[in-house]
């Protein structure tokens, strides 16, 4: 719907301290460090963006590393996360995952989250330099084991590990202050293989690095900075980037032909190709000021759009390869979520009158008057409303007396209406697979501002059956406004396209 807040980077890579000898993928240097007996490499896949990483080294413990590490030097705050796998089975007490340290020393301060070769998940750390980590002062051990997403996280001197197995959230793991690491660290994966005369294996994907904005950022003052156009499997979760930019671009749709996605950014619409390239202006005539709610006719013919016409922000629609817009809406404000299956109506959410919440209505394109779905109080809310390809559904999500954000839906006359999730996170823009067999949405911490879907936050992309069972994780990313408010499903029903927040490389001095 509206307009919002974001931040967050991508990247901070460095060259004035240390040197850049193996750049690869993301990270700007891949190199043995405590100069195991066998030496480590690591390759980079360009096509699915994985990583496969080895090393040998006799531990990661005591007073002393020896480990391969593909890294970058990461200067305040950051988010990183990826998934990890071992290949073949061999030492028990191998490791791979994430590790920040003070220096390519091997007796540096670090800390990490490391899953070993017999499925035990630790958060691990060397407080000072040349200390003798030891057990249980120095680590802290799930519970479960074989997780296979990990996630380290810095705020100020605090670290913090989690972890998952697919489809699950996030557990914290560890938490731990450290007094004597430098605001600049190197950070990055890492396998070892705990037997110097091994050399271990690991693949790694879906590795992203982000730097949280701070609480008090306010990008309409700040300014935007940049993000990642990604593609994302839902059955198995691997993401790809397609496109990255150090401005604001949002709210991907899959193009009917499944060969180009659709975004918006400043106000204006472009294409791209699913594997990223050149990206194209999309003619929308005198439209010039349109907002990140567009969505496209089942048919594959029009394009619905929102934009501000000087009244504040009404519905419009134009042929999809481009031209002037026609009038839906008069009345501002309202925001466009999706056409109805015949093609001759759409809904959207809107203000009316003088109860200042937002209802969900439904009105002809060519003419006619709006149907009032919804009846909302003060501290109700309804958004992201979109139809299922059968017609006899509206999808939305909704929050009923300040309550938490959930996904309902309810019949086209908005009737029957039934909520399908029922859990602690703020669920927002249910949007229904082609096939009419998935719903996926993104949700939001419980923490959030009461019937708010803010950037640059820690979020979740869901995936959920329509006929109804538990949403599972398909996806954990720093995103949130932006990142999923239009249906973005590609025609097969089998992949997403999504906005992550995020800076593309920036060096730290």
């Amino acid at each position: 719907m509206k307009r919002a807040l974001p931040l967050l980077i991508f990247m901070a890579i460095s060259g004035a301290v240390f040197s850049q000898e193996n750049p690869i993928g993301i990270f700007e240097d891949n190199k043995d460090i405590g100069n195991p007996k066998l030496a480590g490499s690591a390759s980079y896949d360009e096509t699915s963006q994985t990583y496969t990483i080895k090393g040998a080294g006799y531990n990661i413990w005591g007073q002393r590393d020896e480990h391969r590490y593909l890294y970058s030097k990461v200067k305040g705050d950051f988010v990183a996360t990826a998934n990890f796998e071992f290949e073949g089975n061999k030492e028990i007490h191998r490791k791979i995952g994430w590790m920040a340290r003070a220096s390519e020393n091997d007796n540096s301060v670090m800390v990490g989250g490391f899953l070993h070769g017999d499925g035990l998940m630790a958060g691990q750390w060397r407080e000072r330099k040349g200390a003798d980590m030891q057990n249980p002062e120095d680590d802290v051990w799930a519970q479960k084991r074989y997780q296979q997403i990990i996630q380290l996280e810095r705020r100020g001197n605090t670290f913090i590990v989690r972890a998952a197995h697919p489809g699950e959230p996030l557990q914290e793991i560890s938490s731990k202050q450290l007094e004597f690491m430098p605001e600049a660290v190197l950070l990055g994966v890492v396998i070892g293989s705990h037997d110097e005369n091994v050399i271990e294996t690991a693949r790694v994907w879906n590795a992203r690095i982000d730097q949280p904005v701070a609480e008090d950022y306010n990008p309409g003052k700040d300014g935007w900075i940049g993000c990642r156009m990604e593609t994302m499997n839902v059955f198995d979760g691997k993401r790809r980037v397609i496109h990255e930019k150090d401005g604001r671009f949002e709210a991907p749709n899959w193009m009917p032909d499944g060969k180009e996605l659709l975004f918006n950014e400043d106000g204006s619409l472009y294409t791209i190709p699913i594997n990223g390239g050149k990206t194209e202006k999309l003619n929308t005539g005198s439209a010039d000021d349109l907002n990140n709610d567009h969505c496209i006719s089942f048919d594959g013919k029009m394009l619905g759009i929102s934009h501000n016409d000087g009244e504040g922000s009404n519905v419009f629609y134009l042929p999809l390869d481009g031209g002037e817009p026609k009038s839906v809406t008069q009345q501002a404000p309202s925001y466009l979520h999706g056409w109805a299956p015949n093609n001759k109506e759409v809904v959207y959410v809107a203000q009316r009158g003088e109860n200042k919440v937002y209802d969900i209505y439904r009105k002809p394109i060519k003419g006619g008057k709006e149907v009032k779905l919804t009846d909302n109080k003060k501290w109700d809310h309804a958004d992201g409303c979109e139809y299922s390809p059968d017609g006899k559904y509206i999808y939305y999500n909704g929050s009923k007396n300040g309550g938490t954000m959930q996904i309902w839906r309810m019949k086209p006359d908005g009737t029957e209406k039934e909520q399908i999730t029922f859990d602690q996170y703020n669920n927002w823009f249910p949007h229904i697979s082609p096939d009419g067999k998935w719903i996926a949405f993104i949700s939001f911490s419980p923490d959030i501002e009461l019937n708010s879907h803010p950037s640059y936050k820690k979020v979740m992309l869901r995936l959920m059956p329509t006929s109804g069972g538990a949403p599972k994780v398909i996806a954990h990313l720093y995103g949130g406004q932006g990142t999923i408010n239009v249906n973005s499903w590609s025609p097969d029903s089998k992949h997403i396209a999504f906005v992550s927040n995020s800076k593309k490389s920036v060096k730290v001095d």
